[in-house]
């Protein structure tokens, strides 16, 4: 097994907010690098993708579905995990599935393209790019931990970013302790 591309610098960041042991969901996972992530931290993951060389290339490291997700049915249905992630990837009419498939004291880390990216590179299509506060508003159920929206170099590109909790069934009133990423 090669490395491949590194982990997001965001998903690393937040990725501490993920229960110890947790289930993590990959959407569109590609080639894994997130899945490897959190393998490596004793996650059980599971990834899904429509390209069956990006399930091949996941092979062993957890649960690998093939699906189109976007023409087909949701195969995770019903099912919630302690973490769903989400990378280079929007399908705005699955935005709901993903928020409820977090399970409760579960995280949503979701970085895409945002409107601004067509005056930098692709994807330019509206289709693929959020609109100004959109992912915000696609979370409004769970409690917003962290959010960007803007600027990036290396490769230079418009993003959204989110994490967000999902509160547990049995938390008490109040703000819950959430601690941040050690620098």
């Amino acid at each position: 097994m090669h490395p491949g591309p590194a982990p997001s610098e965001w998903i690393r960041r937040w990725s501490h907010l993920v229960p110890a042991g947790g289930t993590v969901l990959d959407v569109a996972c590609g080639m894994g690098r997130h899945l490897r992530w959190f393998h490596e931290r004793n996650h059980a993951a599971t990834g899904v993708d429509r390209a069956q060389d990006a399930i091949d290339s996941i092979s062993g490291l957890g649960e690998a579905i093939r699906a189109d997700i976007e023409n087909g049915p949701w195969p995770l249905a019903g099912r919630r995990f302690d973490a769903v992630v989400v990378t280079n990837y929007l399908w705005r009419p699955l935005l709901p599935t993903l928020v409820a498939s977090v399970a409760p004291g579960g995280v949503l880390l979701y970085e895409t393209f945002a409107a601004g990216n067509e005056t930098v590179g692709k994807p330019s299509r509206p289709d693929f790019l959020l609109q100004p506060g959109e992912l915000l508003r696609a979370c409004a159920s769970l409690r917003i931990v962290a959010y960007e929206d803007g600027f990036l170099g290396a490769p230079e590109r418009f993003v959204q970013r989110i994490a967000a909790l999902r509160p547990d069934a049995g938390a008490s009133i109040g703000p819950p302790r959430i601690p941040l990423p050690v620098p």
